[in-house]
């Protein structure tokens, strides 16, 4: 054993050390997260980054390299899918792909240098490495770093369903404290000496006083998790509702590679999209409370009927028609996404045209209620940081966030619903319109009450929980519903990892998510930050998914209320006391 050690050492010195710690950190903490779920390897994983801010103590300029070092290698292991996106979603060539890849990795992986230089600083200046150092400095890491696709160390604790729950109070930055407490812990006890540990009564009683504040810690969390999770488990809904989720696989264009005509592409399209509904409700044998279809369901038009959307050619009527068709073959309300347009200016001129990413749902009689207009962009995709990038990439759209945090109704039927005639179906809106088909089903038009309110999310939007927070000054609503497209990645893990980040929203709001995407995963999250077993779809694959969600009659909890209060206290308080510390230490030094 001591010769291992011996040797391990002497390859500390060496620069091929430095790589192991990138691939050490990089690796475990993604295998630690979705789609693998090994979620005790994060208490390891930061084990490079104090191996590193240990060899080059109050090295600054090389702890910042070797932080920049870190956040390329994670990205480029972790989030490879950025690659891909960027070829597919930014029509960029691979070279420019694998430089965006780096870029990203240098710019929002600089959570990785920020620990390093906090960590060695702190250190260096008190006197001592300490367990509330390393969390602290991973807490101020994570809150303060810029993201594109947030992840924090948190949630790769949070697979662990029992300390998940603690989000609901300590956010997930709680979390990402707690991991690096650990993680110290562990790496400065010797537990290859662990049997010479215990037979010393000295050694263990410093070997108890060291593990006492994490041990502490960890009884904390998951004692409050555990009692968070039965609490919730407890807890009876007061009502559910029916939901079909639809994944069409739709294309990401209409050019299509096998010679078939825009047109025939559509058509195929819409009419597969048709077919899905139609079967899932044959299958169950009852209509549905909600139908969601995912975001780029029926890429690049629009329902909405104005004069933009018909002058730019955005406007569809078979599109609308086909919504209104859902609505009442079924009498559900229909929740959809589509593309959107305004000028900018009172102009017509293409320069000032921008467009809206929206969720709309048509209530059950098929009437266009309320949208709500993403205002969480995806660089690359829907906006560039730069103007003269489009010219680079001009499959970029210029899309203009919404400004909105209203949640959207949903509506039932108050009395009895008149007998249906004879369902129309793709097939029909050659003929008929939007307006016809209306008329079709005047007969079945019937009164309608307001039931309640989701909370309308689109794409990345939801992983940002400081983002959906914002929603609460609007009400209370009864699930979260996320529409996704996550076809530009691929077979890659970026809808594993996209799911999984938005798992959390479920606990901090104890409420159900609906996720409806274009070409998988699709699935349901239960208030208890539960997947639901058997109900997640497949990736590139047209399938449906259903589920009677439960919905909770609660207040917003103290996340929601609150955000990160805790966090930011703990960080501020320690942050005070060390800089207490480090201003007497400064003031002996005067002194002498």
């Amino acid at each position: 054993m001591n010769s291992f050690l011996n040797k391990f050492r002497e390859f500390q010195k060496t620069v091929w050390f430095d790589w192991f710690c990138y691939l050490w950190t990089s690796v475990l903490a993604f295998l630690a997260f979705a789609p693998f779920y090994l979620s005790h390897f994060v208490w390891i994983a930061p084990f490079g980054l104090f191996w590193i801010a240990h060899k080059y103590s109050g090295q600054y300029k090389r702890l910042f390299f070797h932080g920049i070092l870190f956040g390329v290698f994670f990205y480029a292991i972790a989030f490879h899918w950025i690659f891909h996106m960027a070829q597919v979603f930014g029509n960029f060539p691979a070279p420019v792909s694998a430089l965006i890849l780096v870029l990203a990795g240098v710019l929002f992986g600089f959570k990785f240098p920020i620990f390093l230089l906090t960590y060695s600083f702190l250190s260096k200046k008190i006197g001592r490495h300490s367990v509330w150092v390393a969390g602290f400095c991973g807490l101020v890491a994570d809150m303060l770093g810029p993201q594109l696709f947030p992840w924090y160390w948190g949630n790769l604790a949070a697979g662990n369903i029992l300390l998940a729950q603690t989000v609901e109070i300590a956010g997930v930055y709680g979390l990402s404290f707690l991991v690096f407490v650990v993680s110290y812990t562990i790496f400065e006890t010797n537990l290859f000496h662990l049997p010479e540990i215990l037979r010393s009564p000295e050694k263990r009683f410093q070997f108890a006083k060291f593990w006492s504040l994490p041990f502490a810690l960890f009884l904390l969390f998951w004692v409050a998790g555990t009692s968070l999770y039965f609490k919730w488990k407890g807890v009876k809904p007061v009502k559910t509702l029916e939901v079909l989720v639809v994944q069409p696989d739709a294309p990401m264009s209409i050019r299509d590679e096998r010679g078939r005509s825009p047109l025939q592409v559509i058509e195929e399209l819409m009419d597969r999209m048709d077919r899905l509904v139609d079967d899932a409700v044959r299958k169950e044998g009852k209509n549905p409370d909600l139908i969601v279809l995912p975001e780029a369901g029926v890429p690049y038009f629009s329902a909405n009927k104005t004069p933009i959307t018909e002058l730019n050619r955005m406007y569809w009527y078979r599109f609308e028609a086909l919504m209104i068709i859902f609505a009442n073959r079924y009498k559900a309300n229909v929740f959809f996404n589509e593309i959107d347009a305004k000028y900018k200016r009172v102009s017509s001129g293409k320069e000032y045209l921008r467009y809206y990413n929206n969720n709309v749902i048509y209530d059950p009689n098929g009437i266009r209620t309320n949208a709500y207009q993403k205002q969480y962009l995806v660089l690359f995709g829907e906006t560039m940081p730069f103007e003269f990038m489009y010219e680079i990439s001009p499959q970029t759209g210029r899309f203009e966030p919404g400004e909105s945090f209203k949640l959207l109704p949903y509506f039932s039927a108050t009395g009895e619903i008149s007998k249906q005639p004879d369902p129309l179906h793709w097939k029909d809106t050659e003929d008929l319109n939007a307006d016809a088909v209306r008329n079709y089903y005047a007969g079945t038009k019937t009164e309608l009450k307001e039931s309640g309110s989701m909370l309308p999310l689109i794409c990345y939007e939801v992983i940002v929980p400081e983002f959906v927070r914002k929603f609460r000054n609007s009400g209370n609503p009864e699930f979260i519903a996320n529409l996704t497209n996550d076809k530009w990645y691929g077979t890659t893990t970026e809808s594993d990892q996209h799911f999984e980040l938005g798992r959390l929203r479920s606990i901090e709001w104890r409420r159900w998510l609906v996720r409806s995407t274009n070409s998988g995963i699709s699935g349901f999250v239960d208030h208890l930050g539960r997947f639901v077993p058997g109900k997640s779809t497949g990736l590139m694959k047209a399938e449906t998914t259903w589920e009677k969600i439960e919905v909770f009659d609660s207040p917003p909890g103290f996340y929601v209320i609150y955000g990160n209060l805790i966090p930011w206290l703990m960080m501020v308080l320690t942050a005070s006391y060390y800089l207490t510390i480090l201003l007497s230490n400064h003031r002996k030094k005067e002194a002498k």
